[in-house]
């Protein structure tokens, strides 16, 4: 039986370890590498390699994925001093990460230079989807790129193909976390308010659920993180607003006006200053709550 090439992958986590961790668990040999020493430890037992440096996973890899925080991390990964421009085996980056089609069509162009081919596949279900294996991946790219990628997006969820050009699936990806991120905050205006009126939580998302307003947060992150108050959804506040003003700066290049966006944006914004950007993004509620003096949940009311 032939022995799987390496595959590189970058950044590991919350969303990028548990995608690297189930790769592994398909037998996938792994080169890997993060920032954070502490990263590696859950790998332990597995066919996976540490790498000091981008480069290193470059050059010791013909595909390497990413999945990192923010634009500017992933420019600093793909072009810095021991980015993976310097690596010499390097065919294939997939970037799993949200970084708007402006950076993945620079990325693309930096490695194209050196013969590289760019897949755009950010990933949409939450760290949850991503442990269990069912995300939705948007890819785009090349179609005979893409083609070859199967053994990589299969065990991490459905493959949803988007387009041919990169930076197609980042421009879905910024459309899909700016409804969910419109999800969270209405469905924070509206439980809230209704437990001001004398409501209980539970019956308001029940009720909401078996009608014509339930959406993602109804259904899912309020009863699962709200309701009991642990907000452990696993997704930052600074994380949500990134995603929301990438979209809103798409909508500004493209000249389309979003007004419902730009209300969305400045809530996200206030839950940043207020609450704090490394809570997760259902402590939402906790800035409706503050200034009305209510409690969604355990303990709720006045």
């Amino acid at each position: 039986m032939t022995t799987p090439q390496p595959v590189g992958f970058i950044g590991l986590g919350s969303m990028g370890g548990e995608l690297a961790y189930r790769l592994a668990n398909s037998g996938l040999p792994l080169v890997v590498h993060d920032a954070q020493p502490q990263a590696y430890s859950r790998f332990e037992g597995l066919d996976v390699v540490q790498a000091a440096t981008p480069a290193e996973v470059a050059s010791r890899c013909e595909i390497v994925c990413v999945c990192l925080p923010t634009p500017d991390v992933v420019r600093q990964v793909v072009t810095g001093a021991d980015g993976l421009v310097q690596g010499k085996r390097l065919r294939t980056y997939i970037d799993m990460s949200t970084t708007g089609p402006t950076t993945a069509k620079s990325m693309a162009a930096a490695l194209a230079d050196g013969g590289v081919r760019s897949i755009d596949a950010p990933v949409s279900g939450g760290v949850a989807g991503a442990r269990a294996g069912t995300l939705v991946l948007m890819v785009s790219g090349a179609p005979d790129v893409v083609a070859e990628l199967d053994h990589i997006f299969k065990p991490l969820g459905k493959i949803s193909i988007i387009g041919p050009e990169v930076g197609q699936g980042q421009s879905m990806k910024l459309i899909n976390n700016l409804m969910a991120a419109a999800h969270l905050a209405l469905a924070a205006e509206a439980t809230v308010l209704g437990v001001k009126a004398g409501l209980q939580a539970e019956v308001i998302l029940n009720t909401l659920n078996s009608g014509s307003g339930k959406n993602s947060a109804t259904e899912d992150r309020f009863p699962k993180h709200v309701l009991p108050r642990t907000f452990d959804n696993g997704f930052a506040n600074a994380l949500m607003r990134k995603d929301v003003r990438l979209c809103m700066d798409m909508a500004e290049e493209l000249q389309v006006p979003l007004w419902v966006g730009t209300a969305v944006d400045r809530l996200w914004m206030q839950t940043v200053l207020q609450v704090g950007p490394k809570e997760n993004s259902t402590t939402i509620v906790k800035t409706l709550e503050q200034w009305v003096g209510v409690q969604v949940g355990q303990a709720q009311g006045a």
